[in-house]
């Protein structure tokens, strides 16, 4: 068992707990990625079939040979994300290395789930199935041009919550992703998103960018979508991960399958605290996280929130080579 559990969450003088693991989001998605994994690790390869088999298609066959914008759509970037995340453990397992050698998991959004895979508290099988439900639950929980997300940056959290509220008049416009002290995603109706956009750099904000997103994320739009999860989520097997995981919505570790469930329900609609998760693994005593799977924007977020934590994008088999024995 960890010694943190022992410690009440909190790292005494002196302890110090060294690495994280954590898993990217929806936007990472590139057309080949984790495909020289699987063609350097049999492990690896294995996690592409079983997704397949859990899926029903060859998922695999779009990520390595597809259309990117055919990737990039909700119902298979979800998946395909978690399949390359997990492929990457697999490659690390294979050097020696296991989920055990951190002393925290955590994912943004989707991410959390490939989290939640790796640590053991929900299979492979389960976890792919899931994030096609909720990929699909998600783009059709709000028709197509109602909704959407902008990154405003130059703003801190209290200051975009203010925009947003300012900014709803009477729609949805809510602070959807908390990424780092200068980068606050808001979601919500269209319109309110862009009266956001003209809050924020009347407010001071270097730049308002709406985003190249299906749907609004992150906010209550998407109550349709968290019904539907609550509804797959309830007959999946949960266990404790093998390590904490530290949740979005909450930004703090859990442990306990019935409350994993719960939050993974109210991650749907709810804030993405991914400044306020890192913050807190940095007061555990984290002092360098490894980012799992596609891409390295986590580890840039990383950096802005805590600089004295190490970053290591590991999603090649030559990142695998750079950090095992």
């Amino acid at each position: 068992m960890r010694l943190s559990r022992y410690l009440g969450g909190t790292a005494k003088k002196g302890f110090k707990m060294s690495k994280a693991f954590v898993f990217p989001g929806q936007g990472a998605q590139t057309i080949g990625m984790g495909k020289a994994l699987a063609e350097a690790y049999p492990a690896a390869a294995a996690i592409f079939d079983e997704v397949d088999d859990a899926l029903g298609e060859k998922l695999s066959t779009l990520i390595w040979e597809g259309e990117q914008d055919t990737l990039t759509l909700t119902a298979n970037a979800q998946p395909a994300l978690m399949a390359t995340s997990l492929a990457a453990m697999r490659a690390l397992e294979a050097e020696g290395l296991s989920i055990s050698d951190a002393s925290f998991v955590a994912g943004h959004s989707l991410g959390e789930y490939s989290a939640l895979a790796a640590s053991g508290a929900i299979s492979i099988a389960d976890t792919a199935r899931l994030l096609r439900i909720r990929g699909t639950a998600m783009q059709e929980a709000v028709p197509v041009g109602i909704g959407a997300m902008a990154a405003l940056l130059g703003l801190d959290f209290a200051a975009v919550q203010a925009v947003a509220a300012e900014a709803a008049q009477d729609e949805v416009c809510q602070a959807a992703n908390d990424n780092d002290p200068g980068q606050v995603v808001v979601s919500g109706n269209k319109a309110a998103v862009e009266r956001a956009c003209e809050i924020a750099k009347a407010k001071g904000a270097r730049r308002a960018v709406i985003l190249p997103v299906s749907a609004p994320f992150h906010c209550t739009l998407m109550q349709p979508a968290a019904d539907v999860m609550a509804q797959a989520l309830a007959d999946v097997k949960i266990n404790a991960p093998a390590v904490p995981l530290i949740a979005n919505v909450q930004a703090s570790e859990i442990s306990d399958p019935d409350m994993i469930r719960k939050l993974l329900v109210e991650q749907v609609t709810g804030s993405v605290r991914w400044r306020e998760s890192v913050a807190y693994m940095a007061g555990q005593g984290v002092d360098e996280i490894w980012e799992i799977g596609a891409g390295k924007a986590l580890s840039g977020m990383i950096r802005r929130i805590e600089r004295s934590i190490t970053c290591k994008a590991i999603g090649t088999p030559e990142d695998v080579a750079s950090v095992t024995p």
